[in-house]
Formats: C-alpha cells, sequence, structure tokens
C-alpha cells in the first residue's frame, strides 16, 4: 500500500458516497486508475465495505453505557459461549475482547435507563461465563467514528 492509496482511503473514510469522479480528483488521480486502486483495496480487504453512519438518537436510542464484562474462566467453550451470546444482542453495538482484566469491553445503546436495567437484568447478567459486570454510563461522545489515521508508508 502507497501514499496514494492511503490517500483514497482517508477520503473515503470522509465521505464514503463519494462518486470515483470526485474521489479521483481529490486524490489528484485520473478516473480509470483510481477506480483500479479503489478495486484492488476493495478486494484485499482494506475496504470492508460501504454504510450510513446513523445518529443513535435519530432512531430513540438516548442512553449508552459502557460495560466492563470479567468472566469466570472454565475453558475456551466459555469465551465462545459468551462471544456468541453477546452477539446476538442487538443492543451490543460494540465488543472487544481485552487483555487482562476485565476480559471484555460492551458498547450498549438504549431508549434509556430503564430500558438498559431490563436489559442488564434479562440478558446481560444471564451471558454464559460472566462472573462480574461492571456499567459505566456515558455521559457525552467526544470522539466517535473518526476516521483512522493516515500511517506513513514505510519505505
Amino acid at each position: 500500500m502507497d501514499a496514494l492509496d492511503r490517500k483514497i482511503l482517508t477520503e473515503l473514510q470522509l465521505d464514503g458516497r463519494l462518486t470515483v469522479t470526485e474521489l479521483a480528483a481529490r486524490v489528484r488521480l485520473s478516473v480509470s486508475p483510481c477506480h483500479r486502486r479503489l478495486r484492488d483495496l476493495e478486494r484485499e480487504g482494506a475496504i470492508r465495505g460501504y454504510r450510513a453512519v446513523v445518529d443513535p438518537a435519530a432512531i430513540g436510542l438516548h442512553f449508552e453505557a459502557v460495560v466492563f464484562a470479567t468472566l469466570r474462566w472454565e475453558g475456551r467453550d466459555t469465551v465462545t459461549a459468551f462471544e456468541e451470546a453477546v452477539t446476538a444482542i442487538p443492543h451490543v453495538i460494540q465488543a472487544q475482547r481485552l487483555f487482562g482484566e476485565p476480559d471484555y469491553l460492551l458498547r450498549v445503546a438504549t431508549t434509556d435507563l430503564a430500558a438498559y436495567q431490563q436489559l442488564y437484568d434479562q440478558q446481560l447478567a444471564q451471558l454464559p461465563g460472566v462472573q462480574r459486570l461492571t456499567s459505566t454510563l456515558v455521559m457525552k461522545s467526544v470522539v466517535q467514528d473518526r476516521p483512522l489515521p493516515e500511517q506513513p508508508s514505510r519505505g
């Protein structure tokens, strides 16, 4: 991946709806080579997909919590069961496995505190292998959906 590919990725992160013509103009490249590079980036997996970034409040999700989960270690099956169960909960909008304790960080979005409590009691607390859950309520998002930083090419 060279500097031009990185510039293409940066521009697409800022506006994923750019046409190839607009993208080519922004990265100072003619349309055909830009289109080839774009297809290569998609084929190689550098671009995993395109989507709209939706404001949670616009669809009634006004409440967010960060949940730290610590598991009882009962073997590899515990991790698999936990991850499969977390994946099945639509209100978990992000889940990351961590080194050390806690084992997982979950971002959860709901309509309000009452909906979160119900989700917590009925689903989160029932997740396989959970030893402890700790919730922190999000007061305000300061940085969100930021494009990845452009890395200089190594050469």
